[in-house]
């Protein structure tokens, strides 16, 4: 396997994984559809009412279907993207009515300017790091100049396969804060807030990010 094949497969290797160990996700992650994490709530409140948004890498839909129950107050519209097949058809059964799109985030199929803020959380990790960086730049054509980015990243030095523990096989992208901080300015935002969490809403180390376009 050459280095230029690594990081196609990692994105098709982490949603294979994702595909073997639905039940195991969804038992952990799909029935929590009544609480916003924190983050996302503060998300919220910066983009203010009536806001469009993204759920990139929705997963079995908790934070997507919150909010689709909560249209027209939380958020104006949501919609949630996936590579997995099988976490959105969980998705679906619980909600028939929430926008779902299987897609893979390097190639969105969104015009430029169609949501107000961008939701990832714990997505970004599955791209090599040169994937991440453009789509950094993409993100912030999907949204206008004060358009909003909200994302949890794994904080550490490690990235590669995970061998194992709890569905093995993904690909895990560990950033440091300083350099996310560059990669996410390089694109064009400005980080309102960058802090370092431990184990909230998910094991480990992670890093908050909310970042807004400015140009």
């Amino acid at each position: 396997m050459t280095a230029r094949r690594r990081p196609a497969d990692a994105v098709a290797k982490t949603a294979a994984a994702y595909a073997a160990g639905a039940e195991a996700f969804i038992r952990r992650w799909g029935r929590r559809a009544t609480r916003c994490p924190a983050l996302l709530r503060d998300l919220l409140e910066l983009a203010g009412p009536r806001a469009a948004l993204l759920d990139l890498g929705c997963g079995a839909g908790q934070d997507t279907r919150f909010l689709f129950a909560r249209r027209h107050h939380a958020v104006g519209h949501v919609v949630g993207l996936d590579r997995a097949w099988p976490l959105l058809a969980y998705v679906r059964l619980r909600s028939r009515r929430v926008p779902l799109i299987q897609g893979d985030m390097r190639t969105l199929p969104f015009r430029p300017g169609s949501f107000d803020a961008i939701w990832a959380a714990a997505s970004l990790i599955h791209l090599p790091k040169p994937q991440t960086n453009t789509l950094f730049r993409t993100l912030r054509m999907l949204v206008p100049v004060g358009g909003l980015l909200g994302a949890t990243v794994a904080h550490g030095r490690h990235t590669g396969f995970l061998r194992r523990g709890w569905i093995p096989g993904r690909y895990f992208a560990r950033w440091m804060k300083a350099e996310l901080e560059r990669a996410v300015r390089r694109a064009g935002w400005d980080v309102l807030r960058l802090v370092t969490v431990d184990h909230r809403e998910r094991k480990g180390r992670w890093l908050v990010l909310i970042a807004r376009r400015f140009r």
